[in-house]
């Protein structure tokens, strides 16, 4: 095992590059990464669509999160290949396609946590913020998103985690991920397709599991940060009447 990554390791990291196009696990990586990035603020959208107040915003959007949500990764990768082409006339590549599959799935389950930590936000906070004079969106801006943000950070982590490993449904049109890369280096050597797949399991397995301990890590500190807010003493909270005789 130890002469096949010293052998192969550079083309199991980044692919053909520079001499090619990228791939390998850091077009893994980039791929994940651009897919949770332009998938935010689709998903911040879509999630604020999910608590609108206004039933003809809420609706369309409930429904197309339950449409997406309640259908396989690899569907999505199929129409964006073949359908979106037959619509549009523009024949996109593998990492375009890609690329889109994951924005699209990556928005619909960021909207379901942005939705989970907007509904987290205590009432208590909405109606001060209201009381203050500020309007439904400046609220939502500067009141409930901020608070919202930092208990959705383990959730965040956990989901480019998932994107992560949906990246290797690549493979199936052709994109040269880690998966596919590893596929290719065992069509070469022929005799060690266990040593090659325990490799590409073992290196899914350290970039996820790491990730996985950084959620850990902020799910406690933000848990800690939360146990160590001060609590207004009850005199405080007491109003006159609980005073008098």
């Amino acid at each position: 095992m130890l002469e096949l990554i010293d052998t192969y390791w550079l083309y199991f990291l980044v692919g053909q590059y520079p001499n090619g196009p990228l791939g390998g696990l850091a077009l893994t990586v980039v791929l994940a990464s651009l897919g949770l990035l332009l998938g935010l603020p689709l998903g911040v959208l879509l999630g604020i669509g999910r608590v609108s107040p206004f039933a003809w915003v809420r609706g369309p959007v409930t429904a197309l999160v339950f449409v997406v949500r309640g259908t396989p990764l690899l569907m999505t990768i199929f129409w964006a290949y073949f359908f979106l082409p037959s619509v549009t006339g523009v024949k996109t590549d593998q990492f375009t396609t890609m690329l889109i599959a994951l924005v699209i799935f990556d928005a619909v389950y960021l909207a379901e946590i942005f939705r989970a930590g907007i509904q987290g936000v205590p009432r208590g906070q909405v109606e001060c913020a209201r009381s203050l004079g500020l309007g439904y969106w400046r609220s939502l801006r500067s009141v409930v998103l901020p608070q919202a943000v930092r208990s959705m950070l383990p959730s965040l982590v956990n989901q480019f985690v998932s994107t992560i490993k949906e990246t290797s449904l690549g493979y199936i049109i052709g994109l040269t991920e880690v998966s596919f890369i590893a596929s290719q280096i065992n069509s070469q050597v022929f005799t060690k397709p266990a040593e090659v797949y325990f490799f590409l399991g073992l290196s899914y397995f350290v970039l996820c599991f790491g990730l996985s301990r950084v959620a850990w890590w902020l799910e406690r500190r933000h848990v800690r940060g939360r146990a160590r807010r001060p609590v207004p003493p009850r005199a405080a909270l007491s109003t006159p009447e609980s005073h008098s005789p």
